[in-house]
């Protein structure tokens, strides 16, 4: 009877174990021991990470599924028509969703959408994974058009599904890829990659720094209310500020080192070469992902003694899309009438002035980078991207005005 509950109690012990181990190994983060993950903020900052969750940051990659792909997936808006005469029909079918090429009716090609890239609010392309590696796929879909439409950089002519993702987009548009192995094939780097393997979007420890041992103090030391073990970002130089943000908005830079590896108050020159393709004119620089390179050239910031950074007119952790109201009184906090340096357009409502800065002075303008090719349209459409550089623009405040005396 003893060694009976004995070997009952043994084998209850072994299960215990290798339970445990197995919600160890669930629970490590895919970037290792030291990250804890951003489910171990919430105890603690509830109302951070609750606000920060509808971020387009934090919503800038998610596993592919109906609830998190925008665009239609019933007939006629799930038809995109090539020139060539294929037609490619999003299906949505009870394995997932999926771009399928057809030829004359008869399926040619088919492919998964495994990972949605952008938070959805201008637009959404998408990765299919096959062999080891992401491919984009050739149709993005576009909210402000409400349509399906060529991925940028793809051919009209026909859908092309060759395009491979580097880990190198993944470093802005995701916190961690899982990586099965890196070699080189020929001139160029190859990648094996883990499928859907990722830390989707950019999660708190992609600015706060790895927080694991941060985590496990306080959990220990409740009553310590001083953050410890954990970058205090207030604590960072005005320059370590502005290269956190400029790691992922200064553009396609050719990379020393991976992004992933970015800690907050690393310097961005220890991970990009120098760009020596910058136009000289600020004006020249195209307002798709060149935000630093924008804000950084306009008098606001110029002339604000080295304090002035992408959170002076930024809150990270809320969605703040389209209030334009909040940044305009931002401004306010330094142009002011005592100051002299106020709107110069006095003959306008004082309410107006301070509702809305951003349309005169930072306006919605059309990017040569990004166009797209929709169904019946012969020519491609520019994507219009609200610039960083801070200065007067003539036409959109003639149109400001237009707007005001309808």
């Amino acid at each position: 009877m003893n060694k009976r509950l004995l070997s009952v109690s043994l084998l209850i012990v072994s299960c215990i174990i290798i339970f445990s181990q197995c919600i160890s190994k669930r629970k490590e983060d895919l970037r290792g021991a030291q990250f804890a993950g951003s489910a171990a903020c919430v105890s603690c900052h509830k109302s951070i990470y609750d606000n920060y969750v509808a971020t387009g940051h934090y919503n800038t990659s998610s596993l592919a599924s109906q609830s998190t792909v925008r665009g239609s997936f019933a007939g006629p808006d799930n038809i995109f028509s090539y020139s060539n005469g294929t037609k490619v029909i999003m299906e949505a079918r009870d394995s997932g969703l999926y771009q399928a090429a057809y030829t004359d009716s008869a399926l040619q090609q088919i492919h998964r959408f495994d990972i949605a890239i952008g938070s959805g609010r201008k637009a959404q392309t998408f990765l299919s994974w096959r062999d080891g590696k992401y491919f984009q796929l050739p149709l993005s879909y576009f909210i402000s058009a409400h349509c399906w439409a060529n991925s940028p950089g793809f051919p009209p002519s026909y859908p092309k599904y060759d395009r491979m993702i580097p880990s190198t987009c993944f470093g802005c548009h995701s916190s961690a890829v899982g990586t099965k192995s890196v070699g080189i094939e020929g001139t160029r780097l190859s990648e094996e990659f883990e499928k859907n393997q990722l830390v989707y979007g950019i999660d708190c420890e992609r600015c706060h720094g790895p927080a694991a041992e941060h985590v496990a103090f306080h959990q220990d030391h409740p009553q310590e209310k001083n953050g410890m073990h954990i970058t205090k970002i207030g604590g960072l130089k005005n320059q370590q500020k502005l290269d956190m943000c400029a790691l992922c908005h200064s553009g396609l830079g050719t990379p020393q080192r991976p992004a992933f590896q970015f800690k907050p108050g690393d310097a961005l020159s220890d991970y990009f070469f120098p760009d020596f393709t910058r136009p000289e004119k600020a004006t020249e620089i195209d307002v798709h992902g060149k935000q630093f390179q924008l804000f950084t050239a306009s008098k606001c910031f110029i002339k604000s003694a080295n304090v002035m950074n992408c959170s002076s007119c930024h809150s990270p952790h809320n969605n703040e899309r389209d209030q334009l109201t909040a940044f305009s009184r931002r401004c306010m906090s330094c142009h002011k009438t005592e100051s002299h340096n106020f709107c110069k357009m006095t003959s306008l409502p004082a309410a107006t002035l301070s509702e809305n800065c951003i349309d005169c002075h930072m306006p919605a303008l059309p990017s040569k980078n990004i166009t797209m090719l929709t169904n019946g349209q012969a020519s491609p459409t520019p994507d219009s991207i609200r610039t960083h550089l801070i200065t007067i623009y003539k036409e959109e405040t003639k149109k400001f005005l237009a707007k005001l005396t309808k």
